[in-house]
């Protein structure tokens, strides 16, 4: 895939993994969308981007505005080659203290948003006769764990949803990546919300001792370029994966005596 001139627009673009994709990806030629609800911290990364760039501000909750936001990047762009979902939020509190508004505000923003966002995108694929989504799900999107709960069950949600999409349009030219990162070094969470619903503002050890930012995004776009329709981005945590597969009763005894952050 030559990324030259390609539109890319990327959500949770202000931190972490979205910003180090943003930076890659118009280093190689794109020209790129940046979102997030955080003007101001989109302006401070578009400075480190080359080439062309549109700053969109985009909550993920207010899905009726996803339209118009459609509509504006066609009025700077004139067509949407790749979308990368990659906003949301995690979570780190038991499922038994949190409450339910703090369960559907998580898969309102992981799931809901997420997926109207690609479907205020989808006609337009349609109409071009191509276009990419890539997804970012999570370690969490195969398995759950500690003080996870909401965010691993929007994580799942997500997988259901694109495995079924990737299906229907494949004939239509239009291509669905799920990204699966293992401890990736960013503040998600930091900005986890706990069991009051206020962010934790705590790091956590595995995510601490994590991937870097910008080698998760090295990663997912060596994926994308070979046309992966999975990728797996993480040190020997992804190691679970296979021992889960292979070995369910091994896995629960190591994953029930691992630390929770």
């Amino acid at each position: 895939m030559d990324l030259k001139n390609k539109v890319v627009w990327i959500t949770g673009a202000s931190s972490g993994i979205g910003e180090a994709l943003c930076i890659k990806y118009s280093n190689l030629g794109a020209k790129v969308v940046l979102s997030s609800r955080k003007k101001e911290e989109l302006t401070k990364v578009e400075a480190k981007c080359n080439g062309e760039t549109l700053v969109l501000t985009l909550d993920l909750i207010k899905q009726d505005e996803f339209p118009s936001k459609v509509n504006e990047v066609l009025k700077k762009f004139g067509k949407i080659d790749i979308l990368i979902n990659n906003g949301g939020i995690s979570q780190r509190g038991t499922a038994a203290k949190t409450n339910a508004e703090i369960d559907r505000r998580i898969m309102e923003v992981n799931y809901f948003g997420n997926i109207f966002l690609t479907k205020a995108v989808l006609p337009l694929f349609h109409e071009q006769g191509f276009g990419s989504f890539i997804i970012i799900s999570s370690l969490s999107g195969k398995f759950g764990f500690f003080l996870r709960s909401a965010y691993a069950a929007s994580k799942f949600a997500l997988v259901g949803f694109y495995e079924s999409l990737r299906l229907e349009e494949e004939k239509n030219n239009i291509h669905v990546h799920l990204v699966f990162p293992g401890f990736i070094r960013t503040n998600i969470s930091k900005n986890a919300i706990s069991e009051n619903g206020k962010a934790t503002l705590e790091m956590d050890n595995n995510q601490n001792k994590g991937l870097s930012a910008e080698q998760c995004a090295d990663q997912l776009i060596k994926g994308i370029l070979k046309n992966k329709r999975d990728i797996y981005i993480g040190g020997k945590e992804m190691m679970s994966l296979k021992i889960k597969r292979y070995f369910p009763n091994l896995f629960y005894k190591i994953i029930k005596k691992q630390s929770a952050k």
